[in-house]
């Protein structure tokens, strides 16, 4: 077995054994037959990484083709002509009315998915936008990975952005001509908005001690010098000598100084003062707002032919979209960050309960009466509390970067009314509230029960009414991620969609429908994280759907929805213009912020005696698995080192102290926690429950299903992840702790060369406890989707998996692999020579690290207790000569090459793996 076929169909052969012997793994069966080849020699780590660099490429020409069909066609000529096809007849109120208005807000955030090397970003991105199709086009060399840092994330972001502006050039410009070609007399009062743009790198400061204010404040003078320097080479593009070009050009060389300097270390009271001196003095290029030079390009393309004049009025409508940035920033805190700083204005607040109606009414007091206070750069770096650092920096930023774009302040954890009135008394305090959308976050399991009552008492307030009237709209957020994590994504995602609806209620009943609904969705690209991979038209439903859309047009609400696009995975569909292009294109077409009022209820929502049981039956179940021992320790079972490094953000919770043997599921952030699912080969928090909800009432929840078009959506996620899923693969990592495997391996005289190393491995083990914790979890899982099965077999299948057997195969012989890897590092931890014990580290701890894949810690542990070289005279330019010592100093070589650097070789080469599955998966987490 030296290729990937042979290991294939040695895969397929295994599997029809577990016809005769249903216990039968042939998932761990092939892992064992490789692991023997390894320990033989018959298959060396150079040989394990070429069939894994093969699995890459399959994998990665599987990325490519998913990110094709999401948004197909990707010519950029037949995106123009689908574009036109949904113009449609409209007269030009109605074509204002439909193209004035952004369609879609979108957000490119830095969540930790920069799962591919740069270079792989680049090969899958040209190989789904190429004219020849997907092929070995897709699969980049080097999977050497870049030292992901914030500086990094933000760089990325950036190209994102830019890419999304050009394709939204495109298309406003596609908008004008149409105007101008069908309303000659009228198409200049035309303004066009389709799309928004924003991001949250380095102004995210929930779960960050890394990013300080001056960050924010520097990358926001770095995106307004990069912005100015865009716009400038567009309108050198138009008209080489026209006279706004140097009014750019030196708005743009001075924020570019004044970046330059707050890039500096800050650390001292001169250094800050010459920066903050630099930027707020008066400065003849200082540029505050581009409203004079959007009305100065609107004039003059008033009198221009009609291609310059379409080409200056898409330079405006990119002004005024973007303003002076590469869109807009939202800041992010959490609300316990806001509660310590409101604490310390009221009287009694250190014991104050923040919920009480006590609390309330001396807030709608301390707003009532708030006074704006002047600050200034000196106030922002004193100030200790984290929430009144990102007022200052707001108020700055909008005196002397910006002062037209909107920021919005995004909170995290919000669950009372009282945390958002705490954010509006900052926001008047520090003359920002004009400018500043405050925006709860809904992600928690107590946030989404509750969230109805907590939108009802917060729009109850004549201050918060007065405040969403002054900016126009009511901002909410809700999370997938960690939504999904607490209590599944099938219940998050029916939960999230009932608040949407108790928001439209609340709206109307509060006389709000005077103002928008920005309704804000941040999912990532996973189905474990709120991407439905059925299409882009699932993709933007699943978040929002049709019914929550037709209760605010029901009542007179518009809604502005927004998405993200999430970190490396999210910027794919942004890493090239044709990407890009066919992106906002779909949009386009599927236009999300509209819908029909008077369609006819889904059964869905008309059958609540049946899916709102449906409903909690399955969020039951996925609570029962949160909740469970069995469930955390087998997910913890190798704390996170199944996973990349795959962003700046720290994976698990910074004030994680407890080993990896008690970890909590709560203390691992919900990227990598879906990961990790992924990694262990079954989806559970997508997967599990719909089985065991419909038991006993199985053909009538069929029914509702089939005939519903939400029902058929929930369904075709649910496919989509059980044919990736194997239960067979979760099983066979218990048996990697299985002391009875160990000690039977070589039991026949077989592999007598590791007989040592097997023993000591099973004696090691006798009294763990995470084989018995796998094989209890894929019970668990097995009777669920026994139950699964049954409800499926009622329901056609909508939507069947290309190449599924297939693609099952090659995630079950990459698993196999994986599962071969860690017997090769298990077996050389333990037949490392014994070593004194350091720093309160032991041999059996080192052993502990490696299956627990601590493999760097592990290493560096093994590094000091073997040394490969010591220090030697020779290292010395000494005049004296000694002849001291008399003997060689020889280090420790052969433990190096025999067991240090082989282990390292093969965790390298299992987190290949781990890139490769996920791809299979279509992202990381």
């Amino acid at each position: 077995m030296t290729s990937v076929a042979q290991l294939a169909d040695r895969l397929a052969v295994l599997h029809r054994q577990t016809q005769e012997a249903p216990l039968f793994n042939p998932v761990f069966q092939l892992s064992l037959e490789l692991s023997r080849m390894l320990e033989s020699g018959e298959l060396d780590l150079a040989g394990a990484e070429r069939l894994i660099a093969e699995l890459e490429c399959d994998a990665l020409m599987t990325r490519a083709g998913r990110l094709r069909r999401l948004v197909a066609p990707v010519e950029p000529q037949a995106n123009d002509d689908a574009l036109a096809a949904c113009l449609g007849t409209a007269n030009f109120a109605e074509f204002r009315a439909a193209w004035e208005r952004p369609q879609l807000h979108a957000v490119f955030t830095a969540h930790p998915t920069f799962l591919l090397t740069p270079a792989q970003s680049e090969a899958v991105a040209s190989a789904a936008a190429s004219e020849e199709g997907v092929g070995k086009n897709a699969c980049a060399a080097s999977p050497e990975r870049p030292r992901i840092t914030l500086a990094f994330e933000h760089a990325q972001a950036m190209a994102a952005l830019t890419q999304a502006q050009d394709a939204r050039d495109r298309i406003v410009a596609h908008l004008l001509n149409a105007a101008c070609e069908r309303w000659p007399d009228e198409w200049h009062d035309f303004a066009p908005l389709p799309y928004r743009f924003a991001t949250w790198v380095g102004y995210d400061m929930d779960g960050r001690t890394d990013i300080g204010w001056h960050t924010s404040i520097g990358f926001r003078l770095a995106e307004k010098a990069e912005r100015l320097g865009r716009y400038a080479d567009a309108l050198e593009a138009i008209d080489r000598s026209h006279p706004l070009l140097g009014t750019l050009r030196a708005a743009e060389a001075h924020t570019a100084d004044c970046a330059a300097a707050f890039a500096e270390p800050l650390d001292e009271a001169g250094a800050l003062s010459a920066a903050a001196n630099g930027l707020t003095a008066d400065h003849p290029a200082k540029l505050l707002t581009l409203a004079p030079l959007i009305d100065e390009l609107e004039r003059e393309a008033r009198g221009a032919g009609s291609e310059r004049a379409v080409a200056l009025k898409t330079l405006a409508a990119a002004m005024r979209a973007d303003g002076l940035g590469m869109g807009g920033i939202h800041f992010r805190v959490n609300a316990k960050q806001l509660h310590n700083a409101i604490r310390g204005r009221l009287e009694g607040g250190e014991s104050l309960d923040l919920s009480s109606q006590g609390a309330l009414a001396t807030l709608r007091t301390l707003i009532a009466e708030a006074t704006p206070l002047r600050s200034n750069f000196a106030a922002l770096a004193i100030e200790s509390s984290t929430a009144i650092r990102q007022f200052l920096a707001m108020a700055q930023i909008l005196r002397h970067i910006d002062a037209d774009a909107p920021i919005r302040m995004l909170v995290a954890e919000c669950e009372q009314p009282a945390t958002v009135l705490a954010a509006l008394y900052f926001a008047r305090l520090f003359g920002v509230e004009d400018k500043v959308d405050v925006s709860p976050l809904f992600e928690t399991e107590t946030a989404l029960e509750h969230g109805g009552r907590f939108l009802d008492a917060l729009l109850a307030e004549d201050i918060y009414r007065d405040y969403a009237r002054q900016r126009g709209r009511v901002c909410v957020q809700t999370g997938f991620s960690d939504a999904g994590r607490f209590v599944g994504q099938i219940p998050a995602s029916l939960a999230i969609e009932r608040l949407q609806g108790r928001l439209a209620d609340a709206m109307a009943a509060n006389g709000l429908t005077d103002v928008a609904a920005l309704i804000f969705d941040t999912h990532g690209e996973s189905m474990g994280r709120g991407a439905h991979p059925g299409g882009f038209a699932d993709r933007l439903e699943w978040p929002l759907s049709p019914w929550a859309r037709r209760r605010f047009a029901r009542a007179g609400i518009r809604i502005e929805p927004e998405v993200t696009f999430q970190g490396g995975d999210g910027y794919l569909f942004f890493a090239n213009p044709e990407l890009a292009l066919a992106t906002l294109t779909r949009i386009a077409e599927l236009r999300p912020a509209e819908t029909d009022a008077e369609a006819p209820t889904d059964p869905f929502y008309r059958r609540t005696d049946l899916s709102l049981d449906f409903y909690r039956a399955i969020r039951d179940h996925q609570h029962e698995h949160l909740e469970s021992r069995t469930y955390s320790r087998a997910v913890t079972a190798f704390g996170l080192g199944l996973l990349n490094a795959t962003g700046s953000r720290v994976s698990r919770r910074q004030s994680d102290l407890s080993s990896d043997r008690e970890m909590s599921l709560r203390q691992i952030r919900a990227i990598p926690h879906n990961a990790v699912l992924q990694q262990l080969g079954y989806p559970v928090n997508v997967i599990a429950g719909m089985g065991s909800a419909a038991e006993g009432n199985r053909e009538e929840i069929a029914g509702l299903l089939s005939e519903s078009a939400r029902g058929r959506q929930l369904v075709r996620l649910v496919r989509a992840s059980n044919a990736l899923g194997s239960i067979k693969t979760v099983a066979a990592y218990g048996e990697l702790f299985n002391s009875a495997y160990w000690a039977s391996r070589t039991y026949r005289g077989t592999e007598s060369h590791i007989a040592n190393a097997c023993a000591a491995l099973a004696e090691y083990l006798v009294k763990d406890d995470r084989a018995g914790v796998f094989r209890r979890l894929a019970s668990r899982l097995r009777i669920d989707a026994l139950k699964l099965h049954r409800l499926l077999d009622l329901l056609p299948d909508e939507a069947p998996m290309e190449d599924r057997e297939q693609v099952r195969r090659r995630i079950g012989v990459l698993q196999a692999l994986r599962l071969a890897l860690l017997q090769f590092m298990f077996l050389r931890a333990v037949s490392v020579p014994a070593f004194s014990r350091a720093n309160d580290i032991s041999r059996s701890d080192v052993i502990e690290m490696v299956l627990t894949l601590r493999i760097e810690e592990a290493l560096a542990q093994l590094r000091r207790a073997f040394p490969t070289r010591f220090p030697a005279p020779a290292d010395y330019v000494l005049d004296e000569p000694s002849d001291y010592p008399d003997g060689g100093a020889e280090g420790y070589a052969a433990i190096e090459h025999d067991f240090i650097a082989p282990i390292e070789r093969a965790h390298a080469l299992s987190l290949r793996i781990t890139t490769a599955i996920a791809n299979e998966f279509g992202a990381h987490g």
